[in-house]
């Protein structure tokens, strides 16, 4: 299965799409482009949409860890929304869900955070 990840700005809110599988082939090259995103658009907050996001690996986890350091580092706030079942039950075992704030929507997600789409 192939991976994609798409990405636009709200404001200094960055919305980051996870398509596919996210697994140790994907987990360099979104860490990349996440954070080439964050630092060029001076983004504060970040918002990860796995609706499409079929399956996610342990290294998925560290990316997300990662960028979850990388935004509260800056001041700011992540949001992870539109979970997929595969990957929520991934984030229940793996405790994600004490650390990160889970919304059912981008929109809400945006809202959550005070962003205005």
């Amino acid at each position: 299965m192939s991976f994609g990840i798409h990405m636009e700005q709200h404001r200094q809110a960055l919305i980051v799409r996870l398509v596919g599988e996210l697994d140790h082939h994907a987990a360099d090259s979104v860490r990349t482009q996440m954070e080439d995103a964050i630092v060029r658009g001076n983004v504060t907050h970040l918002i990860l949409s796995l609706k499409d996001l079929t399956f996610m690996d342990s290294s998925g986890i560290g990316v997300i860890l990662g960028r979850y350091k990388l935004i509260t580092s800056r001041g700011g706030r992540m949001v992870v929304c539109d979970v997929s079942p595969p990957v929520y039950r991934l984030f229940e075992m793996s405790g994600l869900f004490k650390i990160v704030t889970i919304e059912q929507s981008e929109r809400e997600a945006l809202s959550s955070l005070g962003v205005v789409s």
